[in-house]
């Protein structure tokens, strides 16, 4: 083999442990940490995702990915003292599994020095995601998914903890992959609108909406794991017990599939919904917004999409 391959691409010096497929390099774990460390920081320069006096509110679930995006923006906000980073937890109420996330979450923030705040469902709605699903039987034809109900109470109570801890950000870890895949259920939902909403920072539309922000949004889950890996970083490996009826589990197949037959195809999926967005804007009429006639939160309706599916809920 020729000597130049069986060293790292960036430093020439150490062997190298991972092979980056869609770029070619050969990494050693050294550089690898650095190399995730400096595009995310370039990301956050590419899509002006800060300022220096931010106050940051990470979403953090107790996975690789949240855990891994808290530990990088505590070293980030090191060299910027007059920002200040907290995290937020959902406790959506799911038996033997976010119990053990909620663990993790907190030993990580003990060990960073990171305030956590954590809001729950049936603090908020009234209900566990448990009961919800107990209620909906969402393996009947016509019911949502427990994904459906999650995504819109999950989002609600983020934006809510995010008000309670006076955060102006709140930084959420979705991947690459994440946003290859929503990019695809929105197209094969034809759902244009939410097309254009889901991008790396999120446009202002309402005071008590915040800005939402994805730093690792140009970095595949697979890095992640591993950068969580070899930071030793704790975190909670068991899947959601409803996943099954995720469509996104499809997507991710999808995506998967073609990027082993394709190295960079995510990159591509992601790249292309900037191009199609900008030219969706220029053209789509933009949503209005205004408060809830029951709960008084932003929603471009006159009743909001929790409030319904609260009504919905109580109703059964």
């Amino acid at each position: 083999m020729d000597e130049k391959k069986t060293r790292c691409t960036l430093c020439g010096n150490n062997e190298p442990f991972y092979y980056r497929r869609y770029s070619g390099e050969r990494l050693c774990q050294n550089c690898f940490i650095r190399s995730i460390e400096a595009k995310v920081r370039a990301t956050i320069s590419k899509y002006r995702m800060f300022t220096w006096r931010d106050r940051i509110a990470v979403a953090v679930s107790g996975g690789k990915d949240s855990l891994s995006l808290l530990t990088l923006l505590a070293k980030i906000i090191q060299r910027h003292p007059k920002a200040y980073l907290s995290a937020i937890t959902v406790d959506e109420g799911i038996k033997n599994y976010r119990d053990e996330a909620l663990k993790f979450v907190k030993e990580r923030c003990n060990e960073l020095n990171v305030e956590n705040h954590t809001v729950s469902f049936r603090e908020l709605y009234g209900f566990t995601l448990d009961e919800i699903v107990k209620q909906v039987k969402p393996q009947e034809a016509g019911q949502l998914s427990p994904c459906a109900y999650c995504g819109i109470l999950r989002r609600r109570a983020l934006n809510v903890a995010a008000m309670e801890v006076g955060a102006n950000k709140i930084a959420t870890a979705h991947t690459l992959d994440d946003e290859a895949q929503t990019i695809l259920m929105n197209f094969l939902r034809g759902d244009l609108q939410r097309l254009i909403a889901e991008k790396p920072v999120t446009t202002f539309v309402h005071p008590r909406l915040i800005v939402r922000v994805k730093p690792f949004c140009e970095i595949p889950e697979k890095e992640t794991a591993l950068y969580a890996y070899l930071r030793k970083i704790a975190f909670q490996s068991l899947p959601c017990p409803y996943a099954q009826y995720a469509l996104r589990n499809d997507t991710r197949a999808i995506l998967n599939y073609m990027e082993q037959l394709h190295p960079g195809t995510k990159f591509t999926v992601f790249r292309s919904a900037i191009h199609i967005r900008n030219a969706l804007e220029a053209t789509t009429e933009k949503k209005t917004y205004s408060e809830c006639s029951e709960c008084g939160e932003p929603t471009s309706q006159h009743l909001c999409k929790v409030c319904q599916m609260l009504r919905e809920l109580k109703h059964e």
